[in-house]
């Protein structure tokens, strides 16, 4: 462990050494007590060792005992007190970590909203300030606070994770790295009291900390480190040898669940083919603004919202044929795959309703377009 460590570090040292932009570096994990906080704490250590001006901007170690003794010897940057609400709380002092400007900081839970009043909304928009002051940051975030897989991750555990960070804050990052552990280590450590103190553990069993939930939520932080991979792996390999660029046309209807569920699958595969996208929403005589109810525009207004901070370009085109208006755009924008709603969805009855239907396949295919059916 002490010789990974060590390997770890250095190959974060390096990244440091080629820009004078803040290196990013992120641990993701399943859940709470997967060890990602322990980790960042363990490479602070070794950078330390090895010269490196190391402090740490904000840590939350839930006062887990082993945790917590990492701490010693390590430079800590004091947190800034706010009075909100007549209580006194504390948060990362953002101004202070860009002043002393240390070589490398560590900031922990990236999904934090800060206090009202703060100069940011969120953490991961301090760490951004941080970066682009010059300063490397190590970062840590679980995997259900990604905005993408907000749909996926309620479904898994059924509950609505408020807190969120946009998906292209992981696609910045220089490194992402995932701390892994099986759901039995995972709930061992849990009744060894490792995670939680022993009056919770019995609820974090009960509700969280159940071995069927936690494996899916592995397998979406193995998958999404997996396509941070493939990005990489994109960027650097040679242009002769690489697969297809793909591009992802999302197309929408005013429906605002069917439109969300559109957009943040299209997303989920952009992020893997590390890929340009668009959400296309077409706007036929019967949807034109004088006619769409009220709550249908603010609807569509915050799904384009949703898609821009998902990464998309929206695009809004007027037309009298929905499939005329998708081939048209899958030309212009070179697309290779169209993604749409399953067919009970009114955007895909409005496309078999009309005779072009025929057309947008046969067009699809011969130009060597997917056509993608979401659920």
């Amino acid at each position: 462990m002490a010789v990974e460590n060590e390997n770890n570090a250095q190959h974060f040292l390096d990244l440091i050494q080629k820009s004078r932009k803040g290196k990013f570096k992120v641990y993701i994990g399943m859940s709470a007590g997967v060890g990602k906080t322990f980790r960042m704490l363990q490479e602070a250590h070794s950078l330390l060792k090895n010269g490196i001006d190391v402090k740490i901007g904000y840590i939350e170690t839930h006062y887990r005992k082993e945790t917590h003794e990492l701490l010693d010897g390590l430079p800590v940057i004091p947190r800034r007190t706010i009075f909100y609400k007549g209580k006194q709380l504390e948060e990362m002092d953002l101004q202070a970590i860009i002043n002393l400007r240390p070589e490398v900081v560590i900031v922990d839970e990236l999904a934090h909203t800060n206090i009202e009043g703060s100069k940011n909304e969120k953490r991961w928009q301090d760490v951004f300030e941080i970066l682009e002051a010059g300063i490397n940051v190590i970062s840590a975030v679980n995997i259900q606070h990604i905005e993408s897989l907000n749909d996926d991750v309620k479904r898994i555990t059924n509950v609505d994770v408020q807190e969120r960070i946009p998906d292209n804050v992981l696609r910045l990052a220089d490194e992402v790295v995932n701390i892994d552990l099986t759901a039995d280590e995972l709930i061992a450590r849990l009744k060894e009291g490792k995670i939680y103190t022993a009056d919770k553990i019995a609820t974090a069993l009960q509700n969280f900390f159940k071995s069927d939930q936690i494996l899916q939520l592995r397998e979406l932080a193995l998958r999404e480190v997996a396509s941070q991979v493939v990005r990489k792996v994109e960027t650097e390999v040679p242009r002769e040898i690489a697969l297809r660029h793909e591009k992802l046309l999302a197309c929408i209807s005013s429906n605002d669940k069917t439109a969300k569920i559109v957009i943040r699958k299209t997303a989920r595969l952009a992020s893997y083919y590390n890929s340009k996208w668009f959400v296309l929403y077409i706007e036929t005589p019967k949807e034109s603004s004088d006619k769409i109810a009220l709550d249908k525009q603010r609807h569509l207004i915050n799904n384009f919202k949703l898609a821009v901070q998902l990464g998309a370009e929206v695009i809004k085109i007027e037309r009298n044929h929905i499939t005329e208006g998708i081939l048209e755009m899958t030309h212009e924008k070179q697309i290779t795959t169209v993604c749409i709603g399953k067919p009970h969805l009114s955007l895909f009855k409005v496309i078999l309703s009309t005779n072009v239907f025929n057309k947008l396949l046969s067009n699809l295919s011969s130009s060597n377009i997917d056509l993608v059916i979401l659920s």
